[in-house]
């Protein structure tokens, strides 16, 4: 068992209510193991994996991930933004991601591969971009760890908060409770301290925050901060 597997488990002992992922694409990649410390307070690390395919923009690979999972005082979370994640998430699992989300436009089997995630020990996540309906998708929630509706375009950092993403989260957070199925509910893009509520009223429960959190001198005041007003949102 890796030390990052054992991390997770320990923060899987009791229930969790809010997650805090900080995106790494707000900090500063030259210091890149430094600013992974200035995070330790968080549950995981965020990594946005472009391929300037999928979307338009190019980050990191799996040589890179492969050294943040190593030097990372968090989990990492793993979000591919790229073209046959059919082929290509799995590495990701195997390199250590603690979570491996891929997009459900990208995928051509997206039960298999949430399936193959799991084996490799990974938390199955799958993504769906603002324009896409959530409804066709409800049927795969047993198959899933986490559930991303994202919150802006992907692609870019920096975007502000879509509020038209808000009915479908509740509409996803309901088909869990239905279900009674432990499947987190993530969304990333424009998070903040005035927006961060609103997604937890409407049922997220994780939030990836980049900006909120490496925009500000201390990173860990933000991330208590914003857990703070998630867990008050969810307790109202």
């Amino acid at each position: 068992m890796t030390d990052v597997t054992r991390a997770l488990q320990a923060r899987e002992t009791g229930p969790v209510d809010v997650v805090i992922s900080p995106s790494i694409l707000a900090s500063d990649f030259v210091n890149l193991a430094a600013e992974l410390g200035r995070i330790a307070t968080a549950d995981f690390a965020h990594v946005d994996v472009m391929d300037n395919h999928f979307v338009p923009n190019l980050t990191l690979g799996l040589p890179v991930l492969e050294r943040i999972v190593a030097v990372s005082p968090v989990p990492v979370d793993a979000h591919l933004m790229i073209d046959d994640p059919d082929r290509w998430a799995p590495g990701y699992a195997e390199a250590g991601a603690a979570s491996v989300t891929f997009h459900v436009e990208a995928a051509r089997e997206p039960v298999r591969l949430a399936r193959e995630l799991r084996r490799l020990g990974a938390r199955a996540g799958m993504a769906l971009k603002p324009g896409t309906d959530v409804e066709p998708y409800l049927d795969l929630l047993p198959d899933l760890d986490l559930l991303l509706l994202m919150t802006v375009e992907p692609g870019f950092g920096g975007q502000g908060f879509m509020d038209s993403v808000l009915p479908k989260i509740r509409r996803a957070r309901e088909a869990v409770s239905a279900a009674g199925l432990d499947v987190w509910l993530q969304v990333d893009g424009g998070v903040s301290t005035d927006t961060i509520e609103r997604a937890a009223d409407a049922g997220a429960n994780v939030f990836v925050a980049g900006t909120a959190v490496y925009g500000v001198e201390d990173a860990a005041a933000a991330i208590a901060t914003l857990r703070e007003l998630a867990v008050t949102a969810h307790r109202h």
